[in-house]
């Protein structure tokens, strides 16, 4: 697990520890200043990539990512700008976490990453394509409900 991928969480601050594999001794007196008080609070490390979440993919990463992919993959089209593609990322997360060792969740941004867009014809977002062994199975346009991209998932899960 690489530790770009973890943070240490003290009460209301993140520091990023120099540990690897998300090991982390925590040091014998935490501790932060301010205002002239000492806070002493017990520290631990979240580990991202732990937590199934939802993983970016972009240009440079698709091929590794997508087209070679073991498990089935879940690409969301989406911007940053676009209020349906807010709407339905709680959903790709709970579906990144829901079916974590089945199939991966990814998204892409389409205004940082334009050439995978056009190359599958997306005109519109939030679009949300399955792909299997490389290959692009199906696609759902729109912000939609939870059951209608379980359903389309659950077609190429084995």
């Amino acid at each position: 697990m690489a530790m770009e991928s973890c943070f240490q969480m003290y009460r209301g601050a993140i520091h990023r520890p120099s540990v690897t594999n998300c090991i982390f001794n925590p040091p014998t007196k935490p501790s932060f200043v301010k205002s002239s008080i000492t806070f002493n609070t017990r520290s631990r490390i979240i580990c991202k990539a732990s937590t199934n979440e939802v993983k970016v993919v972009t240009d440079g990463t698709w091929n590794e990512l997508v087209e070679v992919a073991e498990l089935p993959v879940l690409v969301e089209f989406w911007a940053p700008w676009c209020g349906p593609c807010r709407m339905i990322a709680p959903v790709v997360d709970e579906l990144a976490k829901e079916y974590a060792g089945k199939a991966v969740c990814y998204k892409i941004n389409t205004d940082d990453c334009p050439n995978i867009a056009s190359k599958y014809g997306i005109r519109s977002i939030p679009t949300v394509l399955f792909f299997k062994n490389g290959e692009k199975k199906e696609s759902v346009i729109g912000a939609v409900p939870k059951s209608t991209l379980c359903a389309t998932l659950d077609r190429y899960v084995n």
